[in-house]
């Protein structure tokens, strides 16, 4: 009976000391899990689809938005090197706002395309890619509850970066005024009522992308003329993600809202060195606008990133230094990409409208945004445990036809997911040969399903 009652006090004990250190391991997770400003904010589609490509190896992987092939020799050769010049500082620390010589170069660019002066010392700051320019752009100018005007879908990143700066995104979307026929992105467009009632004394920006990622659409002058009046009106900023500003397909016209009357004083305009040299593993981008705007971003890039890559700006540098020596000929890279970008996008949209498909045929850009709501049954969207459409059907082409794409559900706000569910997006900027590859299965496999 005693030793019935002694095994009692022990198990009684040990359970005590189990619970103690279960509570001590509960209380010290509790610490440090994730932040309440960032909750819900933990899934990346591009994380998520780069690990399915890794894990079931499409035969054409035409997801995310990066070339196949070989950026122009102007450019990487001056990397190559200016890695191994006789000046050792070229491989140190550069002015943390932008390397003098290309933030030089960039203000002969911009001065030629937004019609005035740039001071490149006060008007232009690099950063670690767009990404960083969107980021310091949205960080450095919100206050808590201020509302983003976000015209979607939207790329990603815009949602998250004003959630977690503790604003409040206020959403809009584009839908196309036709799904059948010939499809392009001009027919995507927004309802004038609907953005005019987004705008009140709580606004403090929106977020323009155009040319658009993922539809391709180039924002006409009336479109943008009825936005930069009602930022005037509101006295909002805005900022203008152009982060493939040369890929636009004649005879549409890239235009900048900075340039519109009284809005170079409001706006925050983004570039990509990635975009334009065809160079997206470089990560380097820039913010240009007026010194008072750019102040805030520089507070944050200071406090976060300082600076950027040195040789890899040079590299830039010498590159915008030699299109700017043929910048009004055929063969300036800014031309001459869009011209090879041309016959792909064309080559794409036609297979994809052979085998069922609507493409929407882009303005600009490098992707296309396609409905597959016609194949439904060819597909067994049953078998992909996802909520959205969109995500069974891209999942289960790339387990079973090979082809990757990616969900535009994932550019769109909560409420408006279902706006994207019939929709894939594809990359074009790809080698002939792979967009071939791409076709080939996609034809064999929609034959396939015919017999």
């Amino acid at each position: 009976m005693l030793s019935s009652l002694s095994l009692v006090k022990k198990l009684t004990s040990g359970l005590s000391v189990l619970s103690k250190k279960l509570h001590i391991h509960s209380s010290v997770m509790s610490k440090f899990d994730l932040p309440e400003r960032l909750k819900g904010n933990d899934k990346s589609v591009w994380v998520e689809y780069v690990a399915l490509a890794q894990q079931y190896k499409p035969l054409a992987n035409l997801g995310q938005g990066f070339p196949d092939f070989h950026a122009p020799e102007n450019v990487t050769n001056a990397l190559a090197k200016i890695t191994t010049d006789v000046n050792p500082l070229f491989n140190q620390y550069t002015r943390g706002f932008g390397h003098p010589r290309l933030v030089n170069a960039l203000g002969q660019v911009y001065s030629k395309v937004l019609n005035r002066n740039i001071d490149s010392n006060k008007e232009i700051l690099v950063t670690a890619g767009a990404y960083e320019a969107l980021f310091a752009s949205i960080q450095g100018h919100t206050n808590p509850d201020d509302e983003w005007i976000i015209i979607e879908p939207f790329f990603d990143c815009y949602e998250p970066m004003v959630r977690t700066a503790g604003g409040v995104p206020r959403f809009i979307p584009l839908k196309p005024t036709k799904t059948s026929g010939t499809v392009t992105s001009a027919d995507w467009v927004f309802d004038e009522k609907e953005m005019e009632s987004l705008f009140n004394k709580k606004t403090k920006g929106i977020i323009i992308n155009t040319p658009h990622n993922p539809v391709g659409k180039v924002f006409t002058l009336k479109e943008l003329e009825f936005i930069a009046n009602l930022a005037k009106k509101w006295d909002v900023l805005v900022i203008s993600d152009e982060v493939y500003e040369w890929m636009v397909y004649e005879p549409v016209k890239h235009i900048r809202i900075a340039t519109l009357p009284d809005m170079y004083e409001r706006t925050i305009t983004i570039g990509s060195a990635g975009k334009t040299f065809s160079v997206t593993g470089w990560k380097t981008g820039w913010a240009i606008g007026p010194e008072n705007l750019l102040f805030n971003l520089k507070v944050i890039h200071q406090n976060s990133v300082y600076t950027c890559n040195t040789p890899i700006q040079e590299a830039i540098a010498i590159g915008f230094e030699e299109e700017l020596k043929r910048f009004d000929q055929d063969d300036c890279y800014f031309k001459s990409l869009a011209r090879e970008l041309l016959p792909k996008r064309n080559f794409m949209a036609n297979f994809l409208t052979d085998i069922g498909m609507v493409p929407t045929i882009p303005e600009g850009g490098y992707f296309m945004m396609a409905n597959w709501k016609t194949l439904e049954n060819n597909v067994q969207l049953e078998n992909e445990p996802d909520e959205y459409k969109d995500y069974k059907f891209t999942k289960w082409m790339i387990k079973n036809v090979g082809v990757q794409g990616i969900p535009p559900s994932a550019f769109y706000s909560l409420d408006h997911k279902k706006l994207g569910e019939e929709y894939v997006r594809y990359c074009f900027i790809k080698k002939d040969e792979n967009l071939q590859i791409a076709e080939k299965i996609l034809r064999k496999w929609k034959s396939d399903q015919s017999n």
